[in-house]
Order: structure tokens, then sequence, then C-alpha cells
């Protein structure tokens, strides 16, 4: 993102030192990463120190949410990455169309190398996948998608996951899922922003109603017409950010005893429209904000 909005949030849990470092320690046995992005905020979602500490795997970006995000403003993102050689698999995890296509993929990315161990006279094994990306992308929702039944615990927030586990997917597949992971420095505010706004860093990290003036500001901006239609909302300032919130209130039933609107329970509302994709085909991230 532009230079005009740095933070400097050192919000960096001591579990995911320690998955960096697991996945550092595991890479030997890796074939191919999956790095999973969150098509709403392709940009933000995607680890900036991956790099790091996949030293040179091959990888393959998969696009989740894809039926939760605005198509034409990801659609660039994923055109930019794969100019810039990463291949990009975009998936709905909702209808699960085309998973196979996703094994499919893999096992083409990586014949050569299976063909290699066969000249040598190695056995034939199975392909070891790192899946790795922020929290709350949908990690564990791919991987329960991929195996056909629910082997990771899935939330609608961040550190569900705990630890690496190898899990087991058909004939071809063995994944290594690991806990969500993000970078020491959260210095791009927008940035910071759009993964509190989807849940990739704790509520806590952020002030709740700056998170949520930002959510409301940025659907004023690039979905005026859901703003509306969802909240009855035209405009949003930081001097009518009050009434506002006592508007959306009132029209979403936030009323507690004595017809004075809870402020808390807005902030809570808006959180959970965003998350569970109430509402549909919004991307947060906008390429001309933004600096690879």
């Amino acid at each position: 993102m532009n230079n005009e909005h740095k933070t400097n949030i050192n919000w960096y849990p001591g579990h995911m030192a320690k998955t960096k470092r697991l996945i550092s320690e595991n890479l030997n046995f890796i074939d191919v990463v999956y790095e999973v992005v969150d098509a709403r905020m392709p940009y933000s979602s995607k680890v900036r120190d991956i790099d790091n500490y996949i030293k040179g795997k091959p990888r393959i970006i998969i696009m989740t949410k894809m039926d939760l995000c605005d198509k034409k403003e990801t659609n660039r993102f994923i055109a930019r990455y794969e100019e810039k050689g990463y291949p990009v698999f975009p998936v709905d995890l909702e209808k699960k169309k085309n998973l196979n296509d996703l094994v499919e993929l893999t096992e083409k990315f990586m014949q050569a190398k299976m063909q290699e161990r066969i000249d040598k006279g190695m056995n034939k094994r199975k392909i070891r996948v790192l899946v790795v990306g922020a929290p709350n992308v949908g990690k564990s929702t791919l991987i329960n998608h991929l195996v056909g039944k629910k082997v990771v615990s899935v939330g609608n927030k961040p550190g569900v996951t705990k630890e690496l586990n190898w899990i087991r997917v058909g004939e071809t597949l063995e994944l290594l899922d690991s806990p969500g992971v993000l970078w020491p420095k959260l210095e791009e505010r927008e940035v910071a922003l759009n993964l509190a706004s989807l849940t990739s860093i704790k509520e806590e990290i952020l002030p709740l109603d700056e998170v949520v003036y930002y959510i409301l500001s940025t659907l004023q901006k690039y979905y005026p017409e859901k703003l509306e239609s969802r909240y009855g909302i035209t405009k949003i300032t930081e001097d009518t950010y009050e009434e506002v919130l006592t508007t959306i209130g009132q029209k979403r039933g936030c009323i507690v005893r004595g017809g004075c609107v809870d402020y808390e329970k807005v902030y809570a509302l808006v959180m959970n429209d965003i998350k569970s994709g109430s509402i549909p085909e919004i991307t947060f991230d906008r390429m001309e904000n933004t600096v690879f």
C-alpha cells in the first residue's frame, strides 16, 4: 500500500515464531507449498516473509473464498501473481467444485520430480504438501474438503490450528497443516485493518470501534449500495460515526433496556456480517493502492 498510512503493530505471538521454525525444520520433507490467501484481501493476507522459510520450494497460491469476493478486483491480483510466476488456483470452498483439479495440478506440478525418483530406482511415494497462510484464510476448510471429511477444526477466529500435523489425502497427497502465521511487524495500516476486518488478527489488537469504522468506510467507498441495503446508511464520516452506529443499532435490533443502542453489539454485528459472508462480493484490497 502507499506509504502515507504507516503503523507499527508489533503483534507476533510466540506460536507463530515456533511455527516458522518447525516449518524450516521439516522443509526437507516438503515437495510443494500451498500458500492459502483470502480472495477478499488477496494482497493483505499474503504472508510477507514466506520466502524466508519455504526457501524456494515450488508453490501454488490457493485463493479461497472466491464465492465471497468481488471477482473483478480479485482477478486483477490473480493476474499480477501469475505475471510474477506464481500459479494461482481459485477455489469456492462452499461448492467444492474444482478440488480434484487442484490434486491433478499438484500431480502435474511434481511429475518431473516424482519421475526422477523412479528413474533413480527409488520407491514411488505420496507428494508432500505444506499448507501455509495467514490465520483464518480457509486452510482447515480446504484440507477437510480435500480429505472428504473433518480432520481439522474450523473456526471464524484466528488460532484454531495449534500444531503441525500430517494428513493423508487419498493415494496421492500428504498435507502438512500449519497454524496461521503473520509477519513480525504490521507496518501498513490498511493491511492491518484489512486483516482485522476479516478476523486474521485478534479483535483486541486494534480498537474495535476503529476497525468497524474502517469496514463501514470501505463499504461506502467501494460498495455504497451494499452499505445502504444492509444498514440503511448512505454516508459515513468521523463526525457522523456515532449517528451511523445508532442507525444500525436501531435497524438491526441492538437495543438494551430503556431503548438505548448497545454499541458493543453493533460492533459485533458488523464484524460478524463480514466474517460470515453476509455481505458477499467484496474485496478490500485495491491494485492501485498496492506496491508489489
